[in-house]
């Protein structure tokens, strides 16, 4: 090591640093404030905004306590994050206020989003939630297939983007619990306590004040805290919340300030 704190190699002689291919890579910060950053995001419970962050660490601007909210996020999903498998309910929810116009899918103003709920006897098992473009048979399929298992059976309603022959030609097992898509008896209890956890957390932590286009970096941050919800001590999540850190891709700010692309069909732009 050098003066710098950069690693040569003793063969070609190239520099590195120990954060590099991290999510600190390239960091003005000391890598001590980056740590306290991770145990304040981790140690509350139902999270934190980017003005808590900014004060809690007396950084100079909001713009960088949100960035670094974004890295840490991304580094709630583990590049070896297993798919969903047994009984799964699936539902979609809109996330957004009231607006005049079309109600149910496809309204407009509002984002679509892909609740998957593990059923683990009487109880939630893991929970998955992606933001897709559009509902239909194309996109619900792709969604499935991107975080639940060929060999599980898929639990929905009646929407016939939900198509049985599809879904078993993908590996699945399809039961549908009603035989229409409007409201009624709550067929998939699991899917809809996530929906309404999912919105209350979005409007208490957040206070509702999301970017449809960085909807998909939240919904990673719910689903982290849920899954590690029954963990008695914080210092495990702020543990595994580094130890990602260090393994995902770096999180450079170019890479997700347009937000999180969603899944849509091969029709979408």
């Amino acid at each position: 090591m050098d003066k710098a704190g950069l690693y040569r190699c003793h063969k070609c002689l190239f520099k590195s640093s120990v954060t590099a291919g991290t999510i600190f890579q390239d960091r003005k910060k000391p890598l001590l404030q980056w740590f306290h950053g991770a145990w304040h995001i981790t140690e509350n419970k139902h999270g934190t905004s980017a003005r808590s962050l900014q004060k809690a660490l007396g950084l100079g601007s909001y713009h960088t306590a949100w960035t670094w909210l974004h890295k840490f996020r991304v580094a709630m999903v583990s590049p070896q994050r297993d798919k969903l498998c047994g009984e799964i309910e699936v539902d979609e929810i809109f996330i957004g206020g009231p607006k005049p116009g079309k109600r149910g899918r496809g309204a407009d103003g509002k984002e679509l989003v892909l609740v998957a709920a593990e059923k683990d006897g009487q109880h939630i098992g893991r929970v998955r939630l992606v933001h897709i473009r559009d509902a239909t048979a194309e996109t619900l399929n792709m969604a499935l297939g991107y975080i639940i298992k060929p060999g599980s059976t898929i639990y929905t309603d009646g929407w016939a983007g939900y198509s049985t022959k599809q879904l078993k030609a993908l590996g699945y097992t399809h039961v549908i619990v009603r035989t229409n898509a409007h409201l009624g008896d709550n067929l998939l209890p699991f899917a809809n306590i996530i929906a309404s956890l999912l919105k209350r957390w979005l409007l208490g932590t957040l206070q509702g004040g999301i970017q449809a286009t960085h909807l998909g970096y939240y919904l990673d941050e719910f689903t982290f805290r849920f899954n590690r919800r029954t963990s008695k001590f914080r210092g495990l999540l702020f543990y595994r919340l580094l130890e990602n850190a260090i393994n995902v891709a770096p999180a450079v700010e170019a890479s997700f300030k347009g937000g999180k692309p969603s899944i849509c069909n091969k029709h979408c732009i």
